[in-house]
């Protein structure tokens, strides 16, 4: 199983069923060393998706007092193919430990 942080969209059920076809279970967790900012999304399938033109993106900081809530779902190989599918260009898909330790997945800012 692979461990996805999601501090954005992919919370919402929506997103998630029509991108996973079922509802994730999942945990608080915190990221820290990143911020939280906003990109237009011009993507017309994923504005569809998440009902939303603006999508907030992780920018990495190295700060310890910036820090970002969000949830972390375990989910497969394959479903992580497909939430790499929903993510537009302006993320990159990076590893990350998060405040309680684990390493999980994020989506940041693509630099």
């Amino acid at each position: 199983m692979e461990r996805l942080f999601s501090y954005g969209t992919l919370q919402q059920e929506n997103v998630q069923l029509e991108t996973f076809g079922r509802k994730l279970q999942g945990s608080e967790d915190t990221l820290i060393g990143y911020q939280l900012s906003e990109i237009r999304i011009i993507d017309p399938q994923v504005v569809q998706t998440s009902g939303k033109e603006f999508h907030p993106i992780l920018k990495y900081t190295g700060r310890s007092s910036d820090t970002v809530e969000g949830m972390v779902f375990e989910i497969s190989a394959e479903e992580l193919a497909q939430s790499d599918a929903y993510e537009v260009d302006a993320y990159q898909r990076v590893a990350a430990k998060l405040k309680s330790g684990i390493e999980a997945w994020i989506y940041a800012e693509a630099n």
